[in-house]
């Protein structure tokens, strides 16, 4: 999975298609990542011990490729590929050319 935790992503499907956000977590095993601020659901909580019951807003996963990297360089999103620089795998923003 070229998408890495920390990564600053765009949406380019689905109903928060164009907005951006950075990667709080990635799943590898299912192919999906978790953008903070997007996809967002309402969960309800039943009271437990001492708290509350409450309804909180929660970050759903998106597959992987309903996102793609923003490029450091111009801000828009870009496709990724693997270049070796010595002995270690980089990540090159295809349009512009610069190391993610």
């Amino acid at each position: 999975m070229k998408i890495r935790k920390g990564d600053k992503v765009i949406i380019i499907t689905g109903k928060d298609k164009g907005k951006t956000g950075t990667v709080t977590r990635a799943l590898p095993a299912v192919s999906k990542i978790i953008v903070e601020g997007l996809n967002m659901k309402k969960k309800h909580q039943k009271p437990r011990g001492n708290k509350k019951g409450q309804i909180v807003d929660m970050s759903m996963p998106f597959h992987v490729s309903n996102a793609m990297l923003v490029d450091p360089k111009s801000g828009k999103g870009t496709r990724i590929s693997i270049k070796m620089k010595g002995n270690k795998r980089v990540r090159v923003a295809v349009k512009s050319g610069s190391e993610v």
